[in-house]
Formats: structure tokens, C-alpha cells, sequence
């Protein structure tokens, strides 16, 4: 099977393509994630994803371009949504790339975050491969979340601390300020 893999970054691909290498699936990684805020860090990912895919021999087709604004535009006032819209985003440049590759089937590694709306996920992917003709792989990528970590610090691969978009960097920092609140308290 020839699979196209959205990867939003490094070491959450890590895991999913050891998998899928041992199983025998022809992976094409898939590179789009306009949720990314700010500049710097979407430059890291990028070059943590492009690390990883030379370290594995991965090919990959790479949506270089800062995609701020689309985002922005997409989730602005529906901000309780912003993952859902954020999902449909980058599962629908999923599919599209997948049909445009001739791929047999796609697939992402927000599967394997523990922090991602997994249902939500292959709700939406299962109901774009419908809408694209495509089938949608499902894997929970989920019960390699220590394996995958072990292997991202092996090949010394970027590793951030939030998803990457603007409110869960202001979730990150809040938090961080509520701890510091209570421990001077």
C-alpha cells in the first residue's frame, strides 16, 4: 500500500513511520500545518520534519509557506472550534494531496498525540475519504507515545511543547502563571 502521512512535526512522526516501515506500507509524508504560530516555530518543525525524513530516507512533499492567515481566518471568532477547524484544514489538504499523489490511501500522525481529539480526528478524515474517494488508515498511533518519544530524542529531533497554534501557546503560558500563582500562594 502506498500511504500519504500528514505529519505535523518530527517527533510526533517518528513513531507512525517506524510502524508503518515495519509493516511493509510505502509512506509519503505530507507536510501542511498553517495552524504554526509564530514564525520561528513553524521554521523548526519544519526543519525537525525534514531531519527526520532524511535520517529514514522518507520522502515528503513540504507546504512551505507560513500559513497564518488562512488559519486565522478559518477559526476567528469560532475559537471554542478552533480544532475542529484546524483538523479539517489539514485533513482536507490531506486527501486533496493523497488524490493528487495517487496515493492508495492517507493518514496523520495527530494520531499519535495523546493531546488531539483522536475521535474527532478519524471522524473527519473517515468522512473526507469519502468525500475524495480515498480510504482513510486508521492506526492509534497512540500506543507508541513512549517509543516515539525514545526515538525523537535519539535523532536529537526538535521537540516543542505545545501544538503549535496561537491559543494553545496562550494555554501553555496561562498555565504556567496559574502554577507560579499557587506556589506563591
Amino acid at each position: 500500500m502506498k500511504l500519504l502521512l500528514h505529519v505535523c512535526c518530527g517527533p510526533c512522526a517518528a513513531y507512525p513511520l517506524s510502524l508503518l516501515q515495519r509493516e511493509g506500507v510505502f509512506v509519503r509524508g505530507f507536510f501542511y500545518n498553517p495552524n504554526i504560530h509564530p514564525f520561528l516555530e513553524f521554521r523548526k518543525r519544519l526543519t525537525a520534519v525534514e531531519k527526520l525524513a532524511a535520517a529514514v530516507g522518507l520522502d515528503v512533499d513540504y507546504h512551505r509557506e507560513y500559513g497564518l492567515r488562512d488559519y486565522l481566518r478559518a477559526v476567528v471568532f469560532n475559537e471554542d472550534m478552533r480544532c475542529r477547524l484546524c483538523y479539517e484544514m489539514r485533513l482536507r489538504a490531506a486527501a486533496e494531496q493523497t488524490k493528487k499523489t495517487g496515493a492508495d490511501a492517507f493518514s496523520t500522525t495527530l494520531l499519535y498525540s495523546r493531546y488531539q481529539n483522536h475521535e474527532l480526528i478519524r471522524r473527519r478524515a473517515e468522512e473526507l475519504g469519502a468525500e475524495y474517494n480515498i480510504p482513510f488508515y486508521y492506526h492509534d498511533f497512540r500506543t507508541g507515545w513512549q517509543e516515539g518519544i525514545d526515538l525523537s530524542k535519539e535523532m536529537d529531533l526538535y521537540r516543542q511543547s505545545y501544538c503549535g497554534c496561537i491559543y494553545s501557546e496562550q494555554e501553555r503560558y496561562d498555565k504556567r502563571r496559574c502554577k507560579g500563582k499557587k506556589k506563591a500562594g
